[in-house]
């Protein structure tokens, strides 16, 4: 019998316990795309409480805490911090073979030495010790991100946003990791939100073009992206559901823009052709200077329409949507790829369901001296789970070229997240291990600990071409 949480967590195979804790344990971590506020980083920010720093903006585990009947005062409201942790501490014996139930494990392994489990009975210990240690220099953020052995950085950053803080982060030679910005122009895609026409006021402002019509847009958002690259950004990033990228004219996005702008409604045909129109643009810009473009597709958000308004976004009431479409992503790529302006890219699908469509179509756009340079994204979101993460790694194998894979990303809010990396590379060793011990692949040890290697760390450098 295993004990929780050992060195052999997860590892069912002495290939694969070679591989985790000789190869992939100690490689630095390419974080590509996470939600971390660099301000956060800017100022080292020192948490007061657990709850700080493991629910304040956690959704993942606010939905959990809805489903075990936590109120929602304990959840987002202002009850007291302490009371926050107890329900939370309620809720995680509930939550067994829900990833969050190894994580928040591995949180208080690494970061605080307790083996205890968190529970009712145990979370007044756990509150009393973590918090006595954050109150230490050393669980400072930057402190905890060197920690961690991030060797970079990319959050999520607006384009009308002025990189302040990553501007004064570049300059401090004092601090070793790379926090770098990443182009998120959702705001200007999602042309039927509510606010569209406010926001679109604030881009106008930050980019100094007056926006009246779809090529104005377009100007903008290339300066933007300019100011971005200068600031060391690598990639891009947009998420949305799924929308028909077949068809569409520049008339039709023309006018659905100028509906928005007015604080009209769009149709649904100019909803289209506006996001089939800007991906395409912003497509061109991307490959001109040397974007990753990310596309996290299939997310339906803020469905509850009665908690929207007292939690706003990114408060757990998102959704899997209707899944990709391959007639729409196909003519996306196509239509960038038709004059040589694809950039390199990496598409996640929300439901796990599409990965092997996904991996079908970006096989067609492959070449052009980069490895990889299509890439099916991690499990994400509600599949970075065990069967998740090993499911979307076998189907990449048997579709694709598992080798040339970037890894894993955290895609999180908490400063204790890092933990999802050692997550995914246990789970990846016990799978390329498995196969060894079966006689699936060669029994090599150096072989496979190198691709171990390549896949935690060098695939993700050699991809955005950083000079570390």
């Amino acid at each position: 019998m295993k004990t929780f949480i050992s060195d052999s967590f997860l590892l069912h195979s002495s290939m694969a316990e070679k591989l985790y804790h000789k190869y992939a344990d100690k490689m630095p971590v390419f974080d590509y795309h996470c939600h971390l506020n660099p301000k956060d980083i800017l100022a080292d920010r020192r948490f007061q409480n657990l709850t700080e720093i493991w629910l304040e903006e956690d959704h993942y585990k606010w939905r959990l805490m809805r489903f075990c009947g936590v109120e929602e005062e304990y959840i987002t409201g202002k009850a007291d911090p302490y009371e926050k942790f107890l329900k939370w501490a309620r809720t995680v014996p509930k939550i067994m073979g829900n990833p969050l139930y190894h994580w928040i494990h591995l949180e208080l392994k690494r970061y605080f030495d307790i083996d205890e489990l968190l529970n009712p009975k145990t979370a007044p210990e756990i509150w009393k010790a973590c918090n006595e240690k954050l109150s230490k220099e050393e669980y400072s953020v930057r402190s905890l991100i060197v920690r961690c052995n991030i060797r970079v950085l990319c959050t999520t950053d607006d384009p009308a946003d002025d990189l302040a803080s990553h501007l004064e982060l570049a300059g401090d030679k004092s601090f070793p990791v790379k926090i770098l910005p990443s182009f998120r122009p959702e705001k200007t895609v999602n042309i039927e939100s509510k606010g569209f026409a406010e926001y679109m006021a604030r881009l106008s402002k930050a980019s100094g073009i007056r926006i009246s019509s779809f090529g104005d847009v377009v100007k903008a958002l290339e300066d933007c992206a300019e100011y971005f690259r200068g600031a060391g950004c690598l990639t891009s990033d947009i998420s949305f559901h799924s929308p028909d990228f077949t068809k569409g004219t520049m008339e039709d996005a023309e006018r659905g823009l100028k509906k928005s702008l007015a604080g009209g409604e769009p149709t649904e045909a100019e909803i289209n052709a506006y996001k089939r129109h800007l991906l395409i643009a912003l497509g061109r810009i991307y490959n001109r200077l040397d974007f990753c473009s990310q596309l996290h597709m299939g997310v339906l958000r803020n469905n509850n329409s009665r908690m929207y308004p007292a939690t706003g976004p990114d408060a757990g009431f998102d959704a899997m949507g209707d899944g990709v479409s391959a007639r729409s992503l196909i003519s996306l790529l196509d239509t960038l790829d038709k004059t040589c302006e694809l950039p390199k890219t990496i598409i996640y699908g929300l439901d796990e369901n599409d990965h092997a469509k996904i991996l079908s179509i970006i096989g067609c756009y492959q070449g052009g001296g980069l490895c990889g340079k299509l890439q099916l994204g991690s499990a994400w979101w509600f599949n970075d789970h065990i069967e998740g993460i090993r499911r979307q790694l076998s189907t990449l194998a048997s579709m694709g070229a598992l080798g040339s894979f970037i890894g894993m990303l955290t895609d999180s809010r908490s400063f204790l997240s890092c933990t999802r990396h050692e997550y995914f590379r246990r789970i990846l060793c016990d799978l390329i291990g498995r196969w060894a011990e079966n006689g699936e692949v060669p029994y090599d040890e150096e072989l496979l600990g190198g691709m171990v290697q390549d896949i935690c760390f060098y695939n993700a450098v050699r991809y955005f071409g950083l000079k570390l």
